[in-house]
């Protein structure tokens, strides 16, 4: 369906006439970046999967030299993990 760092579209534009969308946290919110302006919206998760239309472009085929506004996968930070055992 969707993922971290993929571009979107939702049904309605944002105020600043764009359609285009950053996914840039998953979990129980979803937090996207208007692609147009940078503005930053969390919306949870029911809402946005009414709201959600389709996916422009996976995070893999994204050409961060055209984006302006696109975070890079290391700049986006990845929820936190258990990387071993030893944390438990």
């Amino acid at each position: 369906m969707f993922n971290l760092g993929d571009i979107i579209m939702m049904k309605k534009p944002h105020a600043c006439g764009e359609n285009r969308w950053e996914v840039i946290r998953l979990g129980a919110d979803i937090k996207i970046k208007c692609m147009g302006c940078g503005h930053i919206v969390m919306i949870p998760r029911a809402e946005f999967k009414k709201k959600f239309k389709k996916v422009l472009t996976v995070a893999a085929d994204v050409d961060t030299n055209n984006e302006e506004f696109y975070l890079k996968q290391t700049q986006i930070m990845q929820p936190n993990t258990i990387n071993n055992e030893e944390d438990l």
